[in-house]
Formats: structure tokens, sequence, C-alpha cells
């Protein structure tokens, strides 16, 4: 790539970063400095801001780069999972859980969902134990952030730019914006980015179906080229596994702090029920779009380089240079836009949930704030020197975050509507479907003696799904027989 070009396009992707950074700094300017403004924005986002702020938190390197390589090596199928599947199933949760969570929240002036459970429940240890799963789980997915990025200057530069230097970039640049902006700058910027995201999606779309002579072409290459991505099912897309990871992402994400904690800050409860039932709408019209992107490079016999993405790619093949720049500029607002609120949710669950509970003096003068600010710095670069590494593909880091979450999902649910859930039961089933999961993740599913039958996949479903049953029987179970054993203790 020629040197000019190349510092064009770096130029666009810069602009648009300053530009969110002035937002910062003005909705900093109009922050109270305390923990609830900070991390809640006083609880008072409204439709539009709500429904932006957790669209575009929710869309991540996993849905921009991750999903478009997934859809060009194995076929569009990843749409209904992603764009129909959890469009819907996590609207349901979003109702279901953010009602309820809305509720506590304004009733009690609650932060975070540990905050919540460990205090209806009396127990500091389930609040301990949420927040430290949760930051555990949201580490890899910040470093998929980052490595989204990487890749993402790579692509756009050529190569000009190194991985390390793309994704350290981001890194640097996030830990400053989120030390100054707080949940309403993040809001407020997240409603941009969420914009932008739509128009420049979409104008990208017209742009390649217009390079490959109208859809009918489109259609004509995908049936000669890719034949197999015409019909529905087959390869990875098994009916088991679609189900099974449009179930472990939907009941993840709900669990996910940076969307979970957005459950606290809806003005009122006719926010929610409007946000709900727009959501699904605006994820179709982002997910479609942008999933299309592989399946069509694979029909135009696009060649993608390993560690580049193929959005990149195809547009490099058909746009000029300044239009790419804009397009992967509002892929890393996507990826900010998840980035910000998990570093800034993350810090809201160290604070609150392992430090306060501590100590009554844990953050000094410093206040508790200042202190999330500190962790957010130290969070992002830990996040940073795991992204080198580059454990695996986007789709694989973002996955297995996902399922880690969905084990929490089902347990916090039964406590937040059961009166009768016992703290012990919750703590029990967290443990052991953790244990569960990472046994799994780390080391395989189990194929020897009785349960050999199972095989590796037991019976074709994922894991994860097996842990999320398991926790609420638990949490079901254990909370019928806690009162009972305890009676007969003080006896």
């Amino acid at each position: 790539m020629p040197h000019g070009a190349m510092l064009t396009e770096l130029a666009i992707v810069t602009g648009y970063l300053l530009i969110t950074l002035v937002i910062g700094v003005a909705a900093f300017r109009v922050t109270d400095r305390g923990a609830v403004s900070y991390y809640l924005a006083d609880r008072s986002l409204g439709t539009l801001v709500l429904v932006f702020t957790t669209f575009a938190t929710l869309l991540s390197a996993f849905t921009f780069f991750g999903g478009p390589n997934l859809t060009f090596a194995a076929g569009p199928e990843w749409i209904l999972v992603m764009g129909v599947m959890d469009g819907v199933l996590f609207a349901i949760l979003w109702y279901i859980m953010g009602y309820r969570q809305w509720q506590f929240g304004q009733q009690e002036g609650y932060v975070t969902i540990g905050e919540l459970l460990g205090d209806q429940l009396g127990s500091v240890g389930l609040r301990r134990l949420i927040a430290g799963v949760s930051i555990v789980w949201l580490f890899p997915y910040v470093m998929l952030q980052q490595m989204g990025a990487g890749e993402a200057i790579v692509g756009l530069t050529g190569g000009g730019v190194p991985y390390w230097m793309g994704a350290f970039g981001i890194t640097i640049f996030m830990i400053g914006y989120v030390a100054v902006a707080g949940m309403r700058g993040v809001a407020w910027t997240d409603t941009l980015q969420g914009i932008v995201m739509l128009g420049v999606v979409w104008i990208a779309v017209g742009v390649v179906v217009q390079a490959a002579g109208g859809i009918g072409a489109l259609g004509t290459a995908m049936a000669v080229e890719t034949p197999r991505f015409l019909a529905l099912g087959g390869g990875v897309y098994t009916p088991q596994w679609m189900i099974g990871t449009a179930v472990t992402i939907a009941f993840g994400v709900t669990m996910f702090p940076q969307i979970n904690q957005r459950f606290f800050v809806a003005r009122n409860v006719r926010t929610l029920k409007r946000s709900f039932v727009i959501w699904p709408v605006m994820v179709v019209l982002l997910f479609v779009p942008a999933f299309m992107f592989g399946a069509w490079g694979a029909a135009l016999g696009v060649t993608v380089p390993p560690g580049e993405n193929v959005i990149a790619v195809v547009l490099s093949a058909v746009a000029p240079g300044w239009f790419v720049a804009v397009v992967i500029a509002g892929a890393l607002a996507a990826m900010m836009s998840s980035s910000d609120s998990m570093l800034l949710s993350g810090a809201s669950y160290f604070t609150r949930d392992l430090m306060a509970t501590s100590r009554a003096d844990a953050f000094g003068r410093l206040g508790e704030a200042w202190v999330g600010r500190i962790g957010v710095m130290i969070f992002a670069l830990a996040a940073f020197g795991g992204s080198l590494l580059r454990p695996g593909t986007l789709i694989t880091v973002g996955d297995t975050a996902f399922g880690g979450f969905a084990q929490l999902t089902l347990p916090v649910l039964i406590a937040l509507y059961w009166r009768r859930t016992s703290a012990r039961a919750v703590i029990v089933a967290v443990v052991l479907t953790q244990l569960w999961y990472l046994g799994h993740v780390f080391i395989g599913p189990i194929s020897v003696g009785p349960m050999s039958v199972f095989a590796a996949t037991y019976l074709g479903w994922d894991f994860a799904l097996y842990g999320m049953l398991i926790g609420a029987m638990i949490t079901v179970i254990g909370s019928v027989i806690d009162p009972v054993v305890g009676h007969l203790d003080r006896r």
C-alpha cells in the first residue's frame, strides 16, 4: 500500500476516534463525581439512548470480524444464530430479567447484579462470587476486542501497521476515554456509534452489490462458486449446534456485566418496554448485511490472508481506500463501544462487589469512582497482554466467554423471582457449573466409563447447555432442602 494512502486511511480512523473523545469530555463536564453517576449515568437514560447504547455495546469484534469470517468459511446460516434467534431470545430475557433488576435498582439503589443478589439473599460471599466469575469471563471478551482491532488495522494498512501496534493504540485510547467519560459519555457515544455502524454497513452493502452487478449476480456467483451456501444446514451448522449456540449466546449476553448493568439505567418502565420491542429489529438490520459480506466474499472468490478480516478484503477489491477506512472506523467503533462498557462495568464489579465488601475505608481518599478508573487501566493493559498471545479465532474466544456467562443466568433468574431461593444453593450451583464448564473447555468432554456412550458431543448438544440445566436444578433442589438441613442442624 502506498505510504500516502495508508496515512490518509489512518487519519480517517484517528479523526473518528477523536470525535468520540470530544463527546466523552463533554459528558465528563456534566457528570457528578459520585460512583452512581459514573457507573449508571444517574439512572436517567431514555429509550433511544438505552437501545443504542445496548446495541452498540453488544456489537463487537465478535460481530464485525468473527461473524463475517465464519460465514466466509462455513456459509450464511450464522445469520439465523445471531440475527434471528439471539435477537428474539435476548429481547425476551431483557424484559424478564431486566424489568426485575430495574425494579430492585429503583427501590434499593443497586449498581451491580452481585450487589442486588448479595443483599436480597443476605450473602456477601455470593456477591463476591458473582463479581469474581464475571470478571474472569469478561477478561477474554475484552481481549477479543483488542485482537479484532489489531487485525482490523493490519487489514486496513496492508500490514503497514503491525498487529500489536494497532491493538495497543486502541487499548490506550480506551483507557483514556473510559476514565474520562463514565456511563453518560459511553451512552452518548454509543448512540453515535450505533447510527454510524448501521449507516456504513448498508452503504458498504450497496457498494459491493453494485460492483458485483446486482443481487442477482451475487446469487448466481454463490450458486456456481459455493452451492452449499444456498442449502440450509450442513458442515458445522447442525440443528444441535445452531440451537445450542443461539441459547448459550443469548443467555450469556444477559449476564455480561456491560449488558446486565444497563438493566439498571432506564429512566422508567416505559423505556424498558419500548426497548424490548425495538431490539430485534435493530439486530436484524445490522447482522444480516454484516454477515452476508462473508458469504459474498466466498462467492466472489476473494482470498483472505490469515489474520485478516473478510470485510476489509472484499471492500478493498471494489471500493476506494478512504471508504474502506470509513467502514473500518465504524467496525472499530463497534469494538470500542463494547470495550469501553466492559471496562466500566468490570471496574464497578471490582470496586463495589470485591473491594467495598472487604472493609469500610477500601477506597481511601481517592473515592470509589477514581479507584474504578485505576482498575480500568490495569484491566485493559492486562487484556492487551493476553491479546498478544492470540489464543484462538475471534469466534472461539467469544463463544467461550458466552458459555461461561451463560452458566450464571438461570440461577440468577431463579433468585430474582423466587423468594425461597437459598444463597448457599446459588453459590453451590455457580461453583459446580463453572467447574463443569472450565473442565470441558480445558480438558474436554467426559468419554470414559459409563459416559462413553455420549462420545465427545453428548448426543450432539453443547456441554454448556448441560451446565445451565445442572445449575438450575441445583439452585431449585438446594433451595428446597437448605431450610430443612438448617432446621435439623438447629435441633
